[in-house]
């Protein structure tokens, strides 16, 4: 029977230095860098890619990758336990080269790439020489794809794109950018779209203007309002085949939701950590926080959460591991991702309570983090979507009763029990009950 909760002993020492690491050597640059994805900054880049180095000579470096690739080639469980160590830190994941959007890019060109587009595009960006963004959400657009407006249309050996992306993560840095297009606008909704490698300074592309998010200190923000007028790339920029965007999108979009989730783990389990040393340390009238009742209720809440959500994201990536394909794990997918906000903001609220004034100033992350969770609640689908497409999913197997009153009523059950046990309750009423003999 194979039911294990404990991790091999060559895994956990690996764990352990990555903990190490993190906490003394990729937690201090979070203070003095802006942004750890933009490899333009010489600063940024004096500080992470020292440690990118050391990630390697550890041969940590991209482990959601194969070896033909660079990388480790792990599974979902061990990158699991892997990106909740880095999860606490901005950096942590860019300085082990598992950062998203970065990841779940270099995964389609992988497996949807030509030899050309490897070489070009895949290549440096493995090696954390480039960054990318992933161009498919549309102003109008929101959660439902199939209405996008964005389109490509063949032109000799060109495709010429046209139309508008909202919010392309990282797209400031970027160099270049995997869009998401219309080029079949007569086919089945789902078969539609197709996906295309554009370089960032192709003509026609242009930066409609520069997004901020609540929360992050950017001097510029890196979330991206794209139009694309008359942009044209070769034909063999097309990433598989034409129709075929949507499942070109489910190969990065999968495993993104359940490594966003890996990563939350790490972040709040961050912010329980300080939330305890702070009601151990701070006293009011004269006694600890953590002797007053109501805050031992935040502790005692905040702990069940997050061992309640680590659990799921650990059993979702088992059976990611299992299966080997994301569809068949699709609901448990949506469930952790309809989990996580609720965890990030419920855990942060209470550590910002805990730390009372200080907890909401700028001189503590839990503010951020608590801006955090609704990103998380958009990021890679909305939540209200993924609770729907849970529940389609545990509704689809289940066989609906018939009749007025359900079977499973008392009285029903009663009868049903009396039938299947009549001959030995017939057997039982014979003895009587006070001699314990035959009657």
């Amino acid at each position: 029977m194979a039911w294990d909760f404990e991790t091999d002993p060559d895994v956990q020492r690996e764990l352990d230095w990555v903990e190490e690491f993190v906490r003394d050597e990729v937690e201090p640059v979070d203070q003095v860098i802006e942004h750890a994805w933009n490899t333009r900054d010489p600063r940024r880049n004096a500080l992470i890619r020292p440690l990118q180095e050391r990630v390697r000579e550890r041969e940590l470096w991209a482990c959601h990758l194969g070896p033909e690739l660079g990388g480790k080639g792990y599974g979902q469980l061990r990158l699991a336990l892997l990106n909740e160590k880095l999860g606490r830190t901005h950096s942590g994941p860019v300085v082990f080269g598992c950062q998203a959007p970065d990841s779940g890019n270099a995964e389609i060109l992988a497996h949807y790439g030509s030899d050309f587009q490897k070489k070009t595009y895949l290549d440096p960006l493995i090696e954390g020489d480039i960054v990318s963004s992933f161009s498919m959400t549309e102003p109008h657009g929101g959660s439902d794809p199939t209405g996008f407006r964005t389109t490509a249309v063949l032109d000799g050996d060109s495709w010429v794109i046209n139309g508008e992306k909202w919010f392309s993560s990282h797209a400031l840095f970027a160099e270049f950018l995997i869009v998401m297009a219309v080029t079949e606008p007569d086919a089945p909704p789902h078969e539609r779209m197709s996906m295309f490698v554009v370089p960032a300074d192709t003509p026609g592309v242009e930066r409609v203007r520069d997004v901020s998010v609540w929360g992050h200190e950017e001097s510029v923000g890196t979330h991206q309002y794209l139009r694309y007028t008359d942009v044209r790339v070769p034909v063999e920029n097309l990433l598989g085949r034409r129709g075929e965007g949507f499942a070109v999108a489910q190969t990065r979009l999968g495993g993104g939701r359940i490594h966003h989730a890996m990563r939350t783990v790490g972040l709040v389990q961050r912010a329980f950590e300080l939330m305890k040393r702070r009601a151990v340390s701070r006293t009011t009238k004269g006694a600890r926080l953590a002797d007053k009742q109501l805050v031992q209720e935040m502790l005692a809440d905040s702990w069940i959460q997050i061992e309640q959500f680590r659990l799921l994201v650990l059993r979702t990536a088992w059976k990611i591991d299992k299966h080997d394909d994301y569809r068949a794990v699709r609901a448990d997918i949506a469930a952790v991702k309809a989990a996580m906000p609720k965890v990030l903001m419920d855990v942060s609220s209470r550590a910002i309570q805990i730390h009372g004034s200080l907890g909401i100033s700028k001189e503590l992350p839990f503010g951020k983090w608590v801006m955090e969770s609704f990103h998380m609640g958009l990021a890679d689908g909305a939540t209200e979507v993924h609770k729907t497409n849970l529940a389609k999913a545990l509704v689809r197997s289940t066989t609906p009763d018939d009749g007025l009153f359900p079977p499973y009523i008392g009285p029903e059950l009663t009868r049903e029990a009396l039938g299947r046990y009549a001959e030995l309750l017939a057997e039982a009423d014979e003895v009587d009950p006070v001699a314990g003999g035959a009657a």
